[in-house]
């Protein structure tokens, strides 16, 4: 299993938005293209203005063939462009993978 930790360093002013956008449609659009989110968290330094999540990948293969399905769903590209019509509310994404260690099972 891969895991991808995302951060979102949001614009000023956009955290609801960007929560609402993936209350309301992402995480159901993440499932159409086989994309599970485990974990949400914000930065407990709300200067930092920092979303973060943890999606599960089968491997970087399907991670990418998935993200292209996703970044070019007609439902997803109408759900960007409305929410952003007051301006992007990301102005930087990261990308971490992980994957499991041997010696660690979590009981």
């Amino acid at each position: 299993m891969l895991y991808e930790l995302r951060i979102y360093h949001i614009n000023s002013g956009k955290m609801k938005v960007v929560q609402d956008r993936f209350r309301d449609h992402v995480i159901q659009l993440f499932i159409n293209h086989n994309m599970k989110i485990t974990h949400f968290w914000e930065d407990s330094d709300e200067v930092n203005n920092r979303l973060y999540y943890i999606v599960e990948h089968e491997n970087m293969e399907l991670r990418n063939l998935n993200y292209d399905r996703f970044r070019n769903d007609p439902e997803w590209i109408e759900v960007k462009r409305i929410s952003e019509l007051d301006g992007a509310l990301i102005h930087k994404q990261e990308s971490i993978f992980m994957k499991d260690v041997p010696f660690f099972e979590n009981k």
